[in-house]
């Protein structure tokens, strides 16, 4: 098989009818590109696992159309939680921000990798958007790449990664955040980030407390290794101003010395960072260079997002030697 890349708007029909029949395609979002499935039909959720070799304990997104259809899908634990859910729905969606909530019953286990709660969000993307309109059920769609690999964020992207595995890929353009969405749990009144992204803790405390509980629970894209290059990734705390076996990811200021550089803004820009890291990352890692140095940005709004996706990049990368903070807290 050989994935057709069609132009967005034209393969609409095309997507929704392979959708509709249990098929998988890939869908442009406004964060990455997703690996798109029915989530009501086990078979087409069967088929994401299969094309990503993800593992089955690892659960996946739902994607909505809008907050309406919240409750074909997820469930709450109380009335505080729904009003929360509420005023969050209003400010972030459309939008990168995915919330944990206890899930329907009729939705597959295979989802949810058995939780009882389920991953959701709106995406901002007008073709998900109408691709999920005339399908008529809620999408389940992780990330478009081979398992632990770097994200992408192009049709390119995903025909480098899955072109043998699926049919169809949607040519949305770039994406414009570049990392994947900011994942909250939400219990009551409270909230937890299990996932930093592009709606950061300062925009969140506008809207309740954001705590830092200990408690883990089981949520997308929260293994250590993960968004990882094949080759070696070291984050570097310390100067480096050349070697003739390595590439640099830099933040805002060129070096010199490298066997390749890549710049993520050189005006010291991180939303425009982020837009770049995956990018970046794929090109280092098409280079000649034997291992890939990455310089910290700063862990300020979004920067804390880059750098989550760094530390899981150098541990998922073949003895990488970053370091994670402590496990993911609902």
């Amino acid at each position: 098989m050989k994935a057709r890349i069609l132009e967005a708007g034209e393969g609409l029909g095309e997507a929704v009818r392979l959708l509709a029949s249990g098929n998988v395609v890939g869908l442009p979002t406004e964060t990455v590109y997703g690996l798109a499935g029915d989530a009501f039909n086990p078979d087409a959720v069967a088929r994401i696992f299969e094309a990503k070799l993800r593992p089955l304990s690892d659960p996946l997104i739902v994607h909505l159309p809008k907050a309406d259809w919240l409750e074909r899908v997820a469930s709450f634990d109380s009335l505080a939680q729904r009003r929360l859910v509420e005023k969050l729905a209003a400010a972030f969606w459309p939008g990168p921000l995915t919330l944990l909530l206890p899930k329907r019953a009729d939705l597959p286990d295979l989802v949810t990798a058995g939780s009882s709660h389920v991953a959701v969000r709106v995406t901002s993307n007008a073709y998900f958007q109408e691709v999920l309109t005339r399908l008529d059920s809620p999408i389940a769609a992780p990330s478009a790449n081979r398992f632990g690999s770097i994200s992408p964020t192009s049709a390119e992207d995903v025909r480098l990664e899955l072109g043998e595995a699926i049919e169809l890929i949607l040519d949305g353009g770039a994406c414009f955040h570049g990392v994947e969405s900011t994942i909250v749990g939400i219990r009551a009144e409270e909230m937890s980030i299990l996932r930093p992204g592009p709606i950061t803790r300062d925009q969140l405390n506008e809207y309740g407390h954001v705590s830092s509980s200990s408690e883990n629970v089981n949520s997308p894209g929260s293994l250590p290794g993960h968004y990882a290059p094949k080759k070696e990734l070291h984050i570097i705390d310390t100067d480096i101003s050349s070697t003739s076996m390595g590439a640099f990811l830099a933040f805002c200021q060129p070096r010199q010395g490298f066997v390749a550089l890549e710049i993520l803004s050189p005006r010291g820009d991180l939303r425009e960072a982020a837009a770049n890291l995956y990018g970046a990352l794929r090109r280092l890692d098409r280079s000649p260079a034997v291992k890939i140095y990455a310089e910290p940005v700063p862990e300020e709004g979004i920067g804390v997002a880059i750098m989550d996706r760094l530390r899981r990049a150098s541990c998922g990368s073949k003895n990488g030697i970053g370091h994670l903070p402590a496990g993911n807290a609902f």
